[in-house]
């Protein structure tokens, strides 16, 4: 399971195939004509990309076509928003999409599979954290008992 999911977050994007989203879009966007499918293919384009920036702006497109985009490919731009939130680490985030998701289809494997993920890294995230508390605690500890000790 977690080879599959790692594939679907490793597919990255060209820098040539970025470039010529971009362009495309931003055309689109000084035409006044970006339609549902240029915003939904760039969006995507942008959540492949290897820069955090560019998945902060996919989600802002993708969350926009949730509202305003066609209701029949609602699950898509939900799929995309988890694959994004994870890929910045929002692990709750891209759990309460996955939700959202599931609800629809709560068959589709994919989706299972990447909010199993998910779950994983946000507890994993939470015990790095716990840990990380718990040492400085502990120093802080010995620190105090050195003084106290002079």
């Amino acid at each position: 399971m977690e080879e599959r999911v790692e594939a679907m977050l490793d597919s990255n994007v060209t820098n040539s195939e970025l470039k010529l989203h971009t362009e495309k879009f931003n055309q689109a966007m000084r035409d006044g004509k970006c339609d549902v499918d240029t915003k939904f293919q760039y969006a995507v384009t942008l959540s492949r990309s290897r820069i955090s920036a560019d998945h902060h702006r996919a989600i802002t497109l993708l969350e926009d076509l949730c509202v305003s985009g066609d209701p029949e490919a609602f699950r898509d731009y939900l799929f995309y928003l988890i694959i994004v939130n994870i890929k910045l680490h929002d692990y709750v985030r891209a759990l309460e999409c996955a939700k959202k998701f599931l609800e629809i289809e709560p068959s589709n494997r994919q989706v299972q599979d990447l909010k199993t993920y998910a779950e994983k890294k946000r507890f994993n995230t939470g015990m790095k954290g716990l840990a990380i508390v718990g040492g400085v605690a502990l120093a802080a500890g010995a620190l105090v008992m050195a003084f106290k000790n002079k």
